[in-house]
């Protein structure tokens, strides 16, 4: 429900329903502890269970360690913890709400920073995926000519190792799911 906004039909009913579902998207006093560790425990299931078998966690754009689900579960439990008192985070976009953790003081700058760009990169390899494959892809490929294929939509040189890219994709998400560690489970 954090995402939910009106887009088409009738205006009023969508006002409505968003009047209706603010109470549950922005509990008044926030999230209790008790609600925190389920939510918690949701995001250990789905990560166990979604997982497909045999996928590379540092390489699944989507839920992967610092991948999108990551970034936006974190933003998401701090949606649900705070945007009762702070207007700003009740936005559904994942990097408007991190700007508003950073006004905030919910986050550091340099949390934010990674986080968003963890976010923005693993939105951009995802669709040089789909370009790449001709469908919607959530792993980075390990080698080959789709990697290179990959790394050469998100501006790498046909001269440069395409196992640079790969490196480099680690080398942020890496940083975000420490972030992730940080604000999701010690908040």
């Amino acid at each position: 429900m954090l995402r939910a906004r009106f887009i088409a039909g009738d205006e009023s009913l969508g006002e409505r329903f968003i009047a209706m579902i603010n109470p549950i998207r922005y509990p008044g006093g926030g999230l209790d502890a008790a609600r925190t560790r389920e939510v918690r425990r949701i995001k250990a299931r789905v990560e166990n269970e979604r997982m497909p078998r045999g996928a590379d966690p540092t390489r699944h754009t989507k839920l992967g360690r610092g991948g999108l689900a990551d970034v936006e579960w974190t933003v998401q439990l701090l949606q649900l913890q705070h945007a009762h008192e702070i207007e700003g985070l009740r936005t559904a976009s994942t990097l408007d709400a991190l700007t508003v953790l950073e006004e905030a003081g919910l986050a550091e700058a340099a949390e934010v920073a990674s986080l968003t760009d963890a976010w923005l990169l693993a939105t951009r390899v995802r669709n040089a995926g789909m370009l790449v494959r001709g469908k919607a892809v959530d792993e980075i490929p390990s080698s080959g000519r789709d990697l290179a294929a990959a790394a050469r939509v998100l501006g790498y040189s046909a001269e440069q190792d395409p196992g640079e890219f790969l490196d480099d994709y680690r080398r942020v998400t890496r940083r975000a799911h420490s972030v992730v560690e940080h604000l999701f489970y010690q908040s």
